[in-house]
């Protein structure tokens, strides 16, 4: 409430200039709070009464036609919001707009302004004569609203209406403020949601075509085989079900896991990894499990494991068959009960986790051997997915040689082509590396070249200082035509059964074949110039076409036999 000092005097001023201060200091904390508009106007309100001698008070925002869109009242609320409308001083409102002043009326009631309008439902309820003061609500230039109060006619000599006046349009600058601020807040959430709304169609666009055409961020190629490992991959994603990645070393099996991940329901979790082969077991367990503070020397502090940063997403260990014994059963309880214990902790943890492995290793054989557990073999073997080696997918080769060219130009702002004489002779090479060692191919050849093309002489294989060569003949550095390729990958031991031991042993004194001429046409390691189709065909007849037994024959799995099978187009006879 005002306070009130006899006549005009300097300490009449002072307190009036002081309550007034108050007043915008009081407001401008309301404004200032983060509250819905509504409410802000209503707490606004409800301090005006408490600093002048109001009856009610009306604020009307207008909208982009002058027409009232929001008017709150003095004791607004929600179940009483529509009650507003109807007390409107329209007239005000009119003028107010019209003239972008502020408006006194000292008697609503014998005002010319409001001849003829029912005065019920705003004003005084007593019947006693009021007086209504309105001020603009700015934005810019335009008038955005109008703040409107009516108080007591009787007071009109004891509180001057400029006072009230001068007061009231301090409050309706900060209201226009307010009110701006708000605008720009919603604008910038309308962009902000319109963008999202924009880039989720065109993210949903993108694996849609994505998934109609085959194809995935990351992996190059359009082969069979390629396109067989992809529609499993995305016919698994849609589960949480456990996937074991199996291939050869280069496949790949880290883009398939991220692949995996991104077209999964957990896309929007994390998506964790970890090379199993790289750490001892005890730094594995800590990086897996996390440890307590003070659990062994060095753990200054608390730290989580990827199961706990993998929560609601996923986890990918690659080598999963490089795991020691001891650690295989620390794993598979985590598996079984979805629980584990930080090291050097007490307390059970539970995790919600979609589990990803990968490894290039015989697991089959390290369970048969019991180097492998077979228990946690069938937990994480849920889904096998077998990725093909780049000797089965030839046709992807000069794609994938394209896509690395055009990764090492933007890296080193460079503009390096292959002609199609040096696509036709990396289509021709083996790589047993599959596609890490093509990507170090292209790479260093990129490196070394001296012309932005790139022809076939530029290879490394054709210059006798192909890396895989010397790798895969051991220390044999025989003369190599223009035409020379790397060898096939030759299985190792651990692989290998008896027989084949026996002929791999008898390579030492054989020469060592040179080239693969054509794809599956390539002489296979035990000094037999007989293609590896022949061969094949032979077991397969020697052992009934029996594939197991065609496979001891070999010293091949069965499901290596299975491959090739499959890849040289033999139709397997049935008795």
């Amino acid at each position: 409430m005002t306070v009130h000092s006899p006549g005009n005097g300097t300490h009449g001023r002072t307190s009036r200039a002081d309550i007034e201060l108050i007043g915008i200091y009081e407001i401008s904390k309301v404004l200032s709070a983060p509250n819905r508009l509504e409410t802000t106007l209503a707490g606004v309100l409800t301090l005006l009464s408490s600093f002048l001698d109001m009856r009610h008070g009306l604020i009307a925002l207008l909208d982009g036609d002058g027409e009232p869109e929001i008017v709150v009242g003095s004791g607004w609320s929600e179940e009483n919001a529509k009650r507003y409308f109807k007390r409107l001083p329209e007239q005000a409102i009119g003028q107010i707009v019209a003239t972008c002043m502020p408006l006194v009326v000292p008697d609503v009631r014998s005002d010319q302004l409001f001849a003829g309008t029912d005065l019920d439902g705003w004003g005084s309820e007593d019947g006693k004569p009021f007086s209504l003061i309105g001020v603009p609500i700015k934005n810019g230039e335009a008038v955005a609203g109008t703040l409107t109060i009516d108080r007591s006619y009787e007071f009109a000599d004891q509180t001057p209406f400029d006072q009230d006046v001068r007061f009231l349009t301090l409050v309706a600058n900060l209201l226009g403020q307010t009110l701006r601020l708000h605008k720009a807040v919603a604008r910038d959430r309308e962009r902000l949601m319109a963008e999202q709304r924009r880039l989720e169609k065109q993210l949903s666009a993108g694996r849609d075509d994505g998934v109609a055409s085959g194809k995935i961020e990351g992996i190059v190629g359009e082969s069979p085989a390629l396109r067989a490992a992809l529609d499993k991959v995305r016919i698994v994603a849609r589960s949480r079900s456990t996937v074991l990645l199996r291939g050869e070393s280069g496949t790949g099996k880290e883009l398939f896991a991220s692949a995996i991940h991104d077209l999964s329901p957990r896309s929007s979790g994390p998506f964790v990894k970890l090379n199993c082969a790289a750490l001892p077991e005890s730094v594995l367990e800590s990086e897996l499990f996390g440890h307590e503070k003070g659990a062994f020397t060095g753990a200054i502090q608390q730290r989580k494991g990827r199961f706990e940063l993998a929560h609601g997403g996923t986890l990918f260990l690659d080598e999963i068959g490089e795991i020691s014994a001891a650690f295989q059963a620390k794993l598979l309880r985590v598996l079984q009960e979805g629980e584990f214990e930080r090291v050097g902790g007490t307390r059970s943890l539970k995790v919600d986790v979609r589990l990803v492995c990968a490894t290039n290793r015989d697991l089959e054989a390290a369970v048969s051997k019991g180097e492998f557990r077979a228990d946690l073999y069938y937990r994480i073997s849920v889904v096998p997915i077998f990725l093909p080696p780049l000797r089965e997918r030839t046709g992807d080769i000069p794609l994938l040689a394209q896509e690395i060219l055009q990764r090492f130009n933007k890296e080193h702002s460079t503009d390096l082509t292959l002609t199609g004489e040096a696509l036709r002779a990396l289509s021709g090479c083996y790589f047993p590396g599959n596609v890490r060692e093509l990507e170090n191919c292209i790479r260093r050849t990129a490196t070394l070249a001296r012309d932005r093309t790139i022809v076939a002489h530029d290879l490394a294989c054709q210059n006798d200082g192909c890396l895989s060569s010397v790798l895969w003949q051991g220390s044999q550095r025989a003369t190599h035509s223009p035409g020379f390729q790397p060898l096939p990958v030759i299985q190792s031991q651990a692989q290998m059964g008896g027989t084949a031991v026996a002929e791999a042993e008898s390579m030492s004194s054989a020469s060592t074949p040179q080239a693969c001429p054509s794809p599956g046409a390539c002489p296979v390691p035990g000094g037999d110039t007989r293609s590896e189709r022949d061969r094949l065909i032979e077991a397969m007849e020697t052992a009934g076409w029996v594939q197991a037994k065609a496979a001891r024959i070999l010293g091949m799995t069965p499901r290596q036999i299975g491959y090739a099978l499959r890849k040289h187009s033999i139709p397997i006879k049935r008795f």
